[in-house]
């Protein structure tokens, strides 16, 4: 995936995404530190689109915090991680429906979708908060006011 086409809020969710995953020892980029940094972000769109969704935000984070706990720590890699293949692959799915939008750029909230129609314990877990495709496409055409990215 080309970094120059994301927007530049989600290009620093990636970069915080790493930061949090050196800063807890883990050696894989997985698609919770990526959630994680987006809905700590500052200013940024992710919060307010998933509680305009009818998500449980709050609940949502803290889940997504358990579930950063439960992986594995490594130690002596001296800050070494790379980017995890479930991460790859949304990331990857997340390039395929801006291009199916026909957006220039690959933005937060489509990686997003791409985390919803996954059929991992990702994809469960913001069900389980209240997160429904259909909610989340609503929110995003409101949010873009049929504008492409």
């Amino acid at each position: 995936m080309r970094m120059d086409k994301l927007t530049s809020r989600f290009q620093q969710a990636i970069a915080d995404a790493q930061s949090l995953a050196v800063g807890r020892d883990h050696n894989v980029i997985e698609p919770a530190h990526l959630l994680v940094a987006l809905l700590d972000q500052q200013g940024g769109g992710t919060r307010p689109l998933l509680a305009q969704s009818g998500v449980n935000v709050p609940a949502l984070r803290e889940r997504l915090g358990e579930s950063l706990e439960k992986l594995p720590k490594v130690s002596g890699q001296a800050g070494s991680v790379n980017v995890g293949n479930d991460l790859a692959r949304l990331l990857n799915v997340t390039d395929k429906l801006a291009q199916q939008r026909g957006d220039a750029f690959i933005a937060s909230e489509l990686f997003l979708l791409a985390c919803l129609e996954d059929k991992s314990d990702l994809a469960k877990l913001l069900g389980s908060t209240g997160l429904d495709k259909a909610k989340l496409e609503a929110a995003i055409q409101k949010m873009r006011g049929g504008e492409k990215v």
